[in-house]
């Protein structure tokens, strides 16, 4: 591999290089801004070129990242990498292959949501190589797992307050996948679900939470609410804000209209 410059010797001759566990400064997140960026994604597969997590600056191969390593980017100058560049750690659908995502009551699916391990500020680099400083937490990292430009989300303004409005059951959303792609989520977790700005479905916007029980003449049950936390054009991000049992992958997404509120 060719020398690694701008910087990177002096880093690893550094005898402690403790990362920063969150950002300092006038761009510091709110603790409701690092618990949507640490939120699931919906699904999309990077290019081919994206850059990746190669390993860590050790002397073993870890597939498991710690994350005060120094990790190494598959990728450059060349790449387009720059010095400060953030971006967010991200394990697409495609890491969770041959593992259930989504099954429920009949309806299977593949996995349908990339998981946020974190995210990383590029600290040193050359054309082909760079090396990243992990920022901030919010799972387990792995080798492999894809960098993707970070951008501070944006919280909804009263994200908090009781849900209120008259049900549209016109329009149903469906839940596509709970954290790491799990089948069942709780109160307070994020997930994903299958409408997003092409159907209505903005941020702030206020669902309530259904279940369908499969059983004749019974009518959809009522199970809890959530709030539209992102949105993008044909899938978005909801927190759950209360639920009289576990929200699972296929239940219903019921809009509120908020005129009514």
């Amino acid at each position: 591999m060719r020398p690694i410059h701008s910087g990177i010797a002096t880093v690893l001759l550094m005898a402690a290089f403790t990362p920063l566990h969150a950002q300092t400064g006038p761009d510091a997140l709110t603790p409701g801004q690092i618990a949507l960026a640490c939120a699931p994604a919906p699904a999309a597969e990077p290019p081919a070129e994206a850059p990746r997590l190669l390993g860590a600056q050790d002397t073993l191969l870890h597939t498991l990242l710690a994350p005060q390593d120094l990790l190494v980017v598959g990728g450059g100058t060349q790449a387009g990498l720059q010095l400060g560049q953030q971006f967010f750690i991200r394990r697409p659908p495609s890491a969770y292959t041959g593992r259930p995502g989504g099954a429920y009551m009949g309806r299977a699916s593949g996995p349908t949501a990339s998981t946020t391990a974190g995210w990383l500020r590029i600290v040193a680099l050359n054309e082909t190589t760079a090396i990243g400083a992990v920022e901030h937490v919010c799972g387990a990292i792995f080798r492999g797992d894809v960098l993707v430009p970070f951008e501070a989300p944006s919280v909804p303004a009263d994200s908090d307050d009781d849900a209120a409005g008259e049900l549209d059951f016109t329009s149903l959303a469906r839940v596509l996948a709970a954290p790491e792609n799990h089948v069942s989520a709780a109160p307070g977790e994020y997930v994903v679900i299958d409408r997003g700005r092409d159907h209505g479905i903005e941020a702030g916007a206020r669902l309530a939470i259904y279940r369908d029980l499969r059983a004749p003449g019974m009518p959809l049950a009522a199970l809890g609410e959530a709030i539209v936390m992102s949105s993008g054009t044909s899938a978005a991000v909801i927190r759950i804000t209360r639920a009289r049992d576990a929200v699972l992958t296929g239940d219903y997404l019921v809009p509120r209209n908020q005129s009514q509120k």
